[in-house]
């Protein structure tokens, strides 16, 4: 049997998932974890029983190794000729890829090359892919980028910044987004739950992780998307600042004596939520129904959510006028999927445009959150990734 293989990769880690093709069906996942570092680990999940093994990966040839060694093991694939396809995300396309495409020695090189705007991924995705064509060498590999969906911010409008215009021309300063992979895959799930089309709607995506995002999707393209040049931008994070004034962190760095890399550490990896609560970067441990916290500690950690509801209000405001109405609102990753209170506050600040949320289906997480008179639509659609790898290998690949 044909199989594809979806490959999600971190800065040490990567994710897979194993499709049956043409099917669909997805008959493995897990993860290689820790990369490079002590401590490492193996996962694979099959017929819903996970197992995990601690094991010695040093980088990513071995992790490949260790993958096509297990779906041996568990009778995945009897002879690796059987993967006729692997897709991988990539975080950052620039303006040099505005599909995924099919990778060569050429389009590899520049997938390192663009590693200047996302350091902490685009090497390590890279060397995922290199470790693949060494591997499983002759097998085609397809790249899928988290800003090629954004490509379609047609008007420099929505995708420059008010800095002088050489360092566009030189640097290619601009927005770039990301999630671009999981909003093209919610937006498309959205139109067919509403049973329209996705071209004559105006949707605004809530991409609510550890990493999150609120993009705007009109006549079946990005519109508008919060994060910019890099991930860090837009609104509040798991551990990311979100937006901040320049000149803040000039005055922050010069009397904390912060040299600029430490000041990218501190808005990457100690803002958002967990700056702002001193408590955790995970919502969960930020939610008044699942914690016992008092005092001090609750004020914090209310008013970290609060700030994270504020800012997603914001632009889901300013991309509702943008785009001169708004047809739908899908809520997507953990906390978008999970987080009942996040989605009631942000729908109440859409019920003057006429959405009416229902309480009873957004408490149970439902794929509907609006009662049936709504003028806007409130979906939760669990995003699928790997889903829409697949179908780029397909596509791009051309496998029949």
């Amino acid at each position: 049997m044909k199989k594809i293989l979806a490959i999600n990769s971190g800065s040490s880690s990567f994710k897979f998932k194993l499709f049956t093709f043409p099917d669909e069906k997805v008959i493995s996942e897990g993860m290689a974890d820790r990369v490079g570092l002590n401590g490492s680990t193996f996962t694979i999940k099959v017929k819903g029983e996970k197992h995990q093994e601690k094991v010695d990966i040093p980088d990513s040839e071995t992790a490949v190794t260790i993958l096509l060694e297990n779906l041996k093991k568990y009778d995945l694939i009897d002879d690796p000729k059987e993967i006729i396809g692997i897709g991988h995300r990539i975080v950052a396309g620039g303006e040099e890829f505005k599909d995924s495409t099919l990778i060569d020695e050429k389009s590899l090189q520049k997938i390192y090359d663009l590693k200047q705007y996302a350091p902490l991924h685009n090497t390590a995705e890279a060397d995922v892919i290199k470790a693949f064509m060494k591997v499983l060498p002759g097998v085609p590999e397809v790249a899928v980028f988290d800003t090629s969906f954004h490509q379609t911010l047609d008007h420099p409008v929505h995708y420059l910044y008010s800095l002088p215009y050489k360092y566009y021309e030189k640097y290619g300063a601009r927005k770039y987004g990301a999630h671009g992979t999981s909003v093209r895959y919610v937006s498309q799930k959205a139109a067919e739950i509403m049973k329209r089309d996705l071209k004559d709607l105006k949707l605004i995506v809530c991409h609510l992780g550890s990493g999150a995002s609120v993009t705007a999707v009109k006549d079946g393209k990005s519109f508008d998307t919060s994060m910019g040049f890099s991930p860090m931008a837009g609104i509040t994070m798991s551990s990311r600042s979100g937006d901040v004034d320049p000149s803040l962190l000039a005055f922050v760095m010069k009397k904390e004596n912060l040299d600029a890399d430490q000041m990218l550490k501190v808005l990457n990896n100690e803002s958002g939520l967990l700056g702002i609560s001193g408590i955790s970067p995970d919502m969960r441990d930020l939610r008044g129904d699942m914690t016992k916290l008092e005092g001090e500690k609750k004020k914090r950690a209310d008013l970290a959510r609060n700030i994270f509801i504020n800012r997603i209000i914001r632009y889901v405001g300013a991309y509702t006028l943008e785009m001169g109405g708004l047809d739908g609102i899908a809520f997507t990753a953990g906390v978008g999927e999970h987080d009942f209170g996040v989605r009631e506050h942000v729908m109440d600040s859409l019920e003057l445009l006429g959405l009416k949320p229902d309480s009873a289906a957004n408490k149970e997480n439902a794929t509907i959150i609006t009662k049936p008179d709504s003028t806007i639509v409130g979906m939760v659609i669990p995003t699928n990734e790997e889903l829409m790898i697949e179908r780029d290998v397909v596509r791009v690949a051309g496998l029949k």
